[in-house]
């Protein structure tokens, strides 16, 4: 059986070969299979968030394209985790938005933006490989949802509101199992992998085969490519590092915190033993002084008697006698 041929990896070709007007049904391919439409792109926007820099970030790869129907396609590549990637994301879609808008012009201008996240690492909190995230309203009291006139969608030229919002996707390839059951599951199983099947057919695939053999590369972009990956390396491996790093000093700073409320809580103890002795002494302190009291009042009484007794006649021995005093 024949191996698959040995493909340069999707971000470089991001950054290297798909901007080419030539390789542009690679990418055509890949978002026609994501967005289930037939794809044309028109050319690459360029932004500094996609120009090429030796001194750029290897971890993050992205690009802008506008297609045919004049939406603005933000792909992005992500290896290292980041906690507020999310952000990240929002903030790049919005960037978008405000560089589409001429100064001075109607808001029904505004670009269609759908942003693609290609991620290769655990964001959030999910088991599936696809997400997809559009906006919709509601209603608070009848449930119902809220839908455009039909002289809006002419006005905006859009069917729907979430049309008239970013559309958000984010393709967690590690969490795929490898079984591609469908074209797009094809796609996603070379982003993971980084080689084609002989039996896949999703579009886009047989010519990113072609467009991406390393053994068709020239020297030029083989060195290059060489000196992507070892940076990439690099950069992933200090961004790995500084994790472990956060991650001991919080686990270093978890330990301590038990450690002090482990001590505060014996403390506490020792504080509550020491005043439980306390009550028990001052207990022990006033059941004494009543039993002297009460042996005082007792001897009163009988000296009392002892003197009635007497006063009436009665000899004292023989009262003392019956008092029990002898």
């Amino acid at each position: 059986m024949k191996s698959p041929r040995q493909l340069v990896t999707f971000d470089w070709a991001l950054k290297r070969l798909l901007r080419a007007k030539a390789n542009f049904a690679v990418l055509e391919g890949f978002l026609s299979e994501l967005l289930h439409d037939d794809i044309r792109i028109e050319h690459i926007l360029e932004s500094e968030s996609n120009k090429e820099s030796q001194e750029g970030k290897y971890n993050r790869v992205d690009l802008l394209v506008k297609d045919g129907s004049q939406r603005h396609i933000i792909i992005e590549i992500q290896y290292a985790r980041e906690d507020d990637y999310l952000q990240r994301i929002l903030y790049g879609t919005s960037k978008v938005i405000t560089e589409s808008l001429p100064s001075g012009g109607s808001y029904k201008h505004i670009a269609r933006v759908i942003s693609v996240s290609i991620v290769h690492f655990d964001l959030g909190d999910g088991d599936d490989y696809i997400y997809e995230g559009t906006t919709e309203f509601r209603g608070v009291h009848n449930q119902d949802k809220l839908t455009l006139t039909e002289s809006q969608k002419t006005y905006l030229q859009v069917s729907s509101i979430d049309q008239a919002f970013p559309q958000y996707y984010i393709l967690k390839v590690t969490n795929f199992n490898d079984v591609a059951k469908t074209t797009l599951d094809q796609w996603i199983y070379f982003l993971k992998n980084g080689n084609i099947q002989p039996r896949f057919n999703a579009k886009g695939l047989k010519e990113a085969q072609k467009a991406l053999d390393i053994l068709k590369l020239s020297e030029k972009d083989r060195r290059a490519y060489e000196y992507f990956l070892n940076a990439q390396r690099v950069e992933i491996g200090v961004a790995q590092s500084t994790i472990l790093r956060a991650e001991a000093a919080e686990a270093h700073a978890a330990e301590a915190l038990a450690q002090k409320e482990a001590a505060e809580t014996l403390a506490a103890e020792e504080r509550q033993q020491k005043e439980e002795a306390l009550v028990a002494r001052e207990e022990e302190r006033r059941q004494k002084e009543e039993a002297l009291a009460a042996l005082a009042a007792k001897d009163s009484a009988l000296q009392s008697a002892l003197a009635t007794l007497i006063a009436n006649g009665i000899p004292e021995p023989q009262a003392r006698k019956s008092l029990g005093l002898e």
